[in-house]
Protein backbone atom coordinates (compact mmCIF):
# COMPACT_ATOMS: atom_id res chain seq x y z
CA UNK A 1 0.00 0.00 0.00
CA UNK A 2 1.48 3.41 -0.82
CA UNK A 3 2.40 6.67 1.51
CA UNK A 4 -0.68 8.20 0.24
CA UNK A 5 -3.40 5.50 0.52
CA UNK A 6 -2.60 4.94 4.52
CA UNK A 7 -3.75 9.00 4.75
CA UNK A 8 -2.40 12.47 4.60
CA UNK A 9 -0.22 14.27 6.74
CA UNK A 10 -0.88 17.66 7.80
CA UNK A 11 2.24 19.56 8.84
CA UNK A 12 1.48 22.81 10.98
CA UNK A 13 4.14 25.16 11.27
CA UNK A 14 4.16 26.75 14.42
CA UNK A 15 6.63 29.52 14.46
CA UNK A 16 6.53 32.16 18.02
CA UNK A 17 7.84 34.74 16.74
CA UNK A 18 5.37 36.71 15.21
CA UNK A 19 5.18 40.57 14.00
CA UNK A 20 1.98 41.29 15.43
CA UNK A 21 1.23 39.05 18.11
CA UNK A 22 4.44 37.66 19.48
CA UNK A 23 4.15 34.43 20.77
CA UNK A 24 0.33 33.29 19.48
CA UNK A 25 0.70 29.59 18.92
CA UNK A 26 1.89 29.99 22.71
CA UNK A 27 -1.34 31.91 23.99
CA UNK A 28 -3.55 30.04 26.22
CA UNK A 29 -6.43 31.97 28.50
CA UNK A 30 -8.47 28.93 27.13
CA UNK A 31 -6.98 26.66 29.57
CA UNK A 32 -4.95 25.70 26.00
CA UNK A 33 -2.72 27.01 23.81
CA UNK A 34 -3.11 27.78 20.55
CA UNK A 35 -1.79 25.79 18.78
CA UNK A 36 -3.55 22.40 20.53
CA UNK A 37 -6.22 23.83 19.22
CA UNK A 38 -5.32 23.95 15.80
CA UNK A 39 -3.53 20.32 16.39
CA UNK A 40 -6.70 19.24 17.78
CA UNK A 41 -9.39 19.73 14.94
CA UNK A 42 -7.29 19.04 12.34
CA UNK A 43 -6.88 15.40 13.73
CA UNK A 44 -9.97 14.68 13.35
CA UNK A 45 -9.85 15.06 9.50
CA UNK A 46 -10.97 11.80 8.35
CA UNK A 47 -8.40 11.93 5.40
CA UNK A 48 -5.18 12.41 7.35
CA UNK A 49 -3.29 9.64 9.48
CA UNK A 50 -0.74 12.06 10.59
CA UNK A 51 -0.60 15.31 12.43
CA UNK A 52 2.58 17.02 13.19
CA UNK A 53 3.76 20.50 14.54
CA UNK A 54 6.52 22.13 12.98
CA UNK A 55 8.59 24.75 14.98
CA UNK A 56 11.93 26.46 15.02
CA UNK A 57 11.64 27.32 19.35
CA UNK A 58 12.28 24.89 21.80
CA UNK A 59 9.35 25.97 23.97
CA UNK A 60 6.72 24.91 21.03
CA UNK A 61 8.62 21.47 20.75
CA UNK A 62 7.67 20.86 24.94
CA UNK A 63 4.42 22.28 24.71
CA UNK A 64 3.49 19.85 22.00
CA UNK A 65 5.17 17.15 24.19
CA UNK A 66 3.06 17.69 27.09
CA UNK A 67 -0.27 17.15 25.12
CA UNK A 68 1.13 14.00 23.28
CA UNK A 69 1.47 15.87 20.32
CA UNK A 70 4.69 14.64 17.55
CA UNK A 71 6.63 17.39 16.78
CA UNK A 72 9.57 18.21 14.89
CA UNK A 73 12.06 21.08 15.07
CA UNK A 74 13.29 22.65 12.20
CA UNK A 75 15.29 26.17 11.18
CA UNK A 76 14.85 29.45 12.34
CA UNK A 77 16.23 30.88 9.11
CA UNK A 78 13.34 29.81 7.04
CA UNK A 79 11.98 32.65 4.12
CA UNK A 80 8.25 31.11 4.53
CA UNK A 81 6.52 28.37 5.79
CA UNK A 82 6.90 25.99 2.82
CA UNK A 83 10.26 26.05 3.20
CA UNK A 84 9.70 24.47 6.78
CA UNK A 85 7.21 22.43 5.53
CA UNK A 86 9.46 20.84 3.18
CA UNK A 87 12.58 20.53 5.79
CA UNK A 88 9.99 18.95 8.61
CA UNK A 89 8.56 16.26 5.49
CA UNK A 90 12.09 15.52 4.90
CA UNK A 91 13.06 14.88 8.25
CA UNK A 92 9.68 12.72 8.67
CA UNK A 93 11.11 10.64 5.85
CA UNK A 94 7.61 10.94 3.92
CA UNK A 95 8.14 9.16 0.67
CA UNK A 96 7.65 11.27 -2.80
CA UNK A 97 3.69 10.48 -3.10
CA UNK A 98 3.02 10.70 0.41
CA UNK A 99 0.56 13.81 0.49
CA UNK A 100 1.17 16.82 2.74
CA UNK A 101 -1.15 18.91 4.00
CA UNK A 102 -0.21 22.61 5.06
CA UNK A 103 -2.40 23.80 8.18
CA UNK A 104 -2.08 26.85 9.70
CA UNK A 105 -1.14 27.55 12.80
CA UNK A 106 -3.73 30.32 13.72
CA UNK A 107 -6.53 28.97 12.35
CA UNK A 108 -8.09 26.96 15.30
CA UNK A 109 -11.60 27.39 13.78
CA UNK A 110 -11.11 25.44 10.86
CA UNK A 111 -13.64 22.78 10.31
CA UNK A 112 -11.55 19.28 9.31
CA UNK A 113 -14.54 19.08 7.00
CA UNK A 114 -12.12 21.99 4.97
CA UNK A 115 -9.06 19.45 5.10
CA UNK A 116 -11.18 16.50 3.99
CA UNK A 117 -12.28 18.56 0.54
CA UNK A 118 -8.90 20.13 0.26
CA UNK A 119 -7.16 16.27 -0.19
CA UNK A 120 -10.17 15.37 -2.17
CA UNK A 121 -9.44 18.13 -4.57
CA UNK A 122 -6.16 16.98 -4.93
CA UNK A 123 -6.81 13.52 -5.32
CA UNK A 124 -9.28 14.51 -8.24
CA UNK A 125 -7.78 17.15 -9.73
CA UNK A 126 -4.49 15.12 -10.52
CA UNK A 127 -6.67 12.72 -12.60
CA UNK A 128 -9.35 15.65 -14.11
CA UNK A 129 -7.04 18.69 -14.79
CA UNK A 130 -3.15 17.76 -14.15
CA UNK A 131 -3.59 19.99 -10.47
CA UNK A 132 0.23 19.46 -8.75
CA UNK A 133 -1.76 21.33 -5.53
CA UNK A 134 -4.44 21.72 -3.78
CA UNK A 135 -6.24 24.63 -1.88
CA UNK A 136 -9.88 25.76 -0.40
CA UNK A 137 -12.17 29.02 -0.94
CA UNK A 138 -15.32 29.83 0.46
CA UNK A 139 -18.19 32.57 -0.46
CA UNK A 140 -17.33 35.83 1.28
CA UNK A 141 -19.20 37.11 4.29
CA UNK A 142 -20.37 40.61 4.17
CA UNK A 143 -22.49 40.05 7.72
CA UNK A 144 -18.98 39.73 9.00
CA UNK A 145 -17.56 42.65 7.14
CA UNK A 146 -15.80 41.11 4.78
CA UNK A 147 -15.44 42.48 1.72
CA UNK A 148 -13.82 41.94 -1.63
CA UNK A 149 -12.08 45.40 -2.16
CA UNK A 150 -10.63 44.85 1.27
CA UNK A 151 -6.78 43.89 0.59
CA UNK A 152 -6.13 41.70 3.70
CA UNK A 153 -8.54 39.05 2.33
CA UNK A 154 -7.08 37.14 -0.55
CA UNK A 155 -9.49 36.42 -3.13
CA UNK A 156 -9.13 33.63 -5.60
CA UNK A 157 -10.88 33.13 -9.07
CA UNK A 158 -11.30 29.41 -10.90
CA UNK A 159 -11.25 28.30 -14.34
CA UNK A 160 -14.38 25.63 -15.69
CA UNK A 161 -12.02 22.98 -14.44
CA UNK A 162 -12.01 23.72 -10.68
CA UNK A 163 -8.57 25.46 -10.74
CA UNK A 164 -7.26 28.74 -9.80
CA UNK A 165 -6.48 31.17 -12.54
CA UNK A 166 -5.32 33.86 -10.45
CA UNK A 167 -5.09 35.34 -6.54
CA UNK A 168 -5.16 38.92 -5.78
CA UNK A 169 -5.56 41.06 -2.52
CA UNK A 170 -7.83 43.42 -5.36
CA UNK A 171 -11.39 42.80 -6.01
CA UNK A 172 -11.59 39.40 -8.11
CA UNK A 173 -13.47 39.45 -10.48
CA UNK A 174 -14.12 42.93 -11.40
CA UNK A 175 -18.43 43.30 -11.31
CA UNK A 176 -18.13 46.05 -14.05
CA UNK A 177 -22.06 46.64 -14.44
CA UNK A 178 -22.38 46.41 -10.67
CA UNK A 179 -25.27 44.17 -11.51
CA UNK A 180 -24.18 40.81 -9.13
CA UNK A 181 -23.91 38.53 -12.29
CA UNK A 182 -21.98 35.91 -13.21
CA UNK A 183 -18.97 34.78 -10.99
CA UNK A 184 -19.11 35.43 -7.34
CA UNK A 185 -16.01 36.38 -5.17
CA UNK A 186 -14.67 33.82 -3.33
CA UNK A 187 -12.15 34.30 -0.40
CA UNK A 188 -8.92 32.38 -0.22
CA UNK A 189 -8.41 29.54 2.68
CA UNK A 190 -5.15 29.26 3.51
CA UNK A 191 -4.65 25.62 3.24
CA UNK A 192 -2.23 24.03 1.02
CA UNK A 193 -2.05 20.01 0.06
CA UNK A 194 0.42 18.32 -2.10
CA UNK A 195 2.48 15.02 -3.11
CA UNK A 196 6.08 15.48 -1.00
CA UNK A 197 7.72 15.68 -4.53
CA UNK A 198 5.75 18.72 -5.42
CA UNK A 199 6.47 20.29 -2.20
CA UNK A 200 9.98 19.99 -2.47
CA UNK A 201 10.04 21.28 -6.44
CA UNK A 202 7.96 24.16 -5.33
CA UNK A 203 9.92 25.29 -1.85
CA UNK A 204 13.22 25.04 -4.37
CA UNK A 205 11.65 27.73 -6.56
CA UNK A 206 12.62 31.48 -6.63
CA UNK A 207 10.59 34.05 -6.00
CA UNK A 208 8.68 35.43 -8.66
CA UNK A 209 7.43 38.55 -9.92
CA UNK A 210 3.62 38.43 -9.40
CA UNK A 211 4.12 36.78 -6.34
CA UNK A 212 6.61 40.12 -4.98
CA UNK A 213 4.21 41.87 -6.42
CA UNK A 214 0.98 40.64 -4.75
CA UNK A 215 2.98 39.08 -1.43
CA UNK A 216 1.35 35.86 -2.31
CA UNK A 217 3.08 32.92 -2.22
CA UNK A 218 0.68 30.40 -4.06
CA UNK A 219 1.53 32.71 -7.19
CA UNK A 220 4.79 31.41 -7.58
CA UNK A 221 3.22 28.20 -7.97
CA UNK A 222 1.18 29.30 -10.41
CA UNK A 223 3.76 31.58 -12.51
CA UNK A 224 5.58 28.12 -12.87
CA UNK A 225 3.24 26.29 -14.35
CA UNK A 226 2.08 24.35 -11.54
CA UNK A 227 -1.62 24.17 -11.57
CA UNK A 228 -3.80 24.54 -7.95
CA UNK A 229 -7.19 22.72 -7.34
CA UNK A 230 -9.64 25.03 -5.64
CA UNK A 231 -12.55 23.00 -3.52
CA UNK A 232 -15.40 25.54 -2.57
CA UNK A 233 -16.64 25.01 1.15
CA UNK A 234 -18.93 26.74 3.09
CA UNK A 235 -18.02 29.75 4.78
CA UNK A 236 -19.34 28.51 8.30
CA UNK A 237 -16.69 25.29 8.15
CA UNK A 238 -14.02 28.28 8.06
CA UNK A 239 -14.76 29.93 11.35
CA UNK A 240 -13.37 32.78 12.14
CA UNK A 241 -10.44 32.89 10.06
CA UNK A 242 -6.74 33.41 11.12
CA UNK A 243 -5.19 35.23 14.38
CA UNK A 244 -2.95 37.74 13.74
CA UNK A 245 -3.22 40.23 16.30
CA UNK A 246 -4.22 40.13 20.05
CA UNK A 247 -7.97 41.34 19.24
CA UNK A 248 -8.16 38.74 16.97
CA UNK A 249 -7.21 35.98 19.93
CA UNK A 250 -9.78 37.78 22.20
CA UNK A 251 -12.54 36.90 20.10
CA UNK A 252 -11.74 33.54 19.58
CA UNK A 253 -11.25 33.50 23.62
CA UNK A 254 -14.90 34.83 23.97
CA UNK A 255 -16.36 32.37 21.22
CA UNK A 256 -14.64 29.90 23.07
CA UNK A 257 -16.49 30.78 26.21
CA UNK A 258 -19.57 30.81 24.46
CA UNK A 259 -19.36 27.51 23.78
Amino acid sequence: MSAAAQGATAIIPARLGSTRFPGKVLADRTGKPLIRHVWESTGRAASLSRVVIATDDRRVLDAAASFGAEAVMTSPGHPNGTSRLAEAAAKLRLPGDAIVVNVQGDEPDLDPSVIDAAVGALVRGERSSGAAIATAATALRPAMGERGDDPNIVKVVLGLDGCALYFSRAPIPFDRDGRGEGAAPLRHVGLYVYRRATLDRYAAMPPTPLEQTEKLEQLRALENGLKIAVAVVPPEATGGGGIDTPAQYEAFVSRKKTV
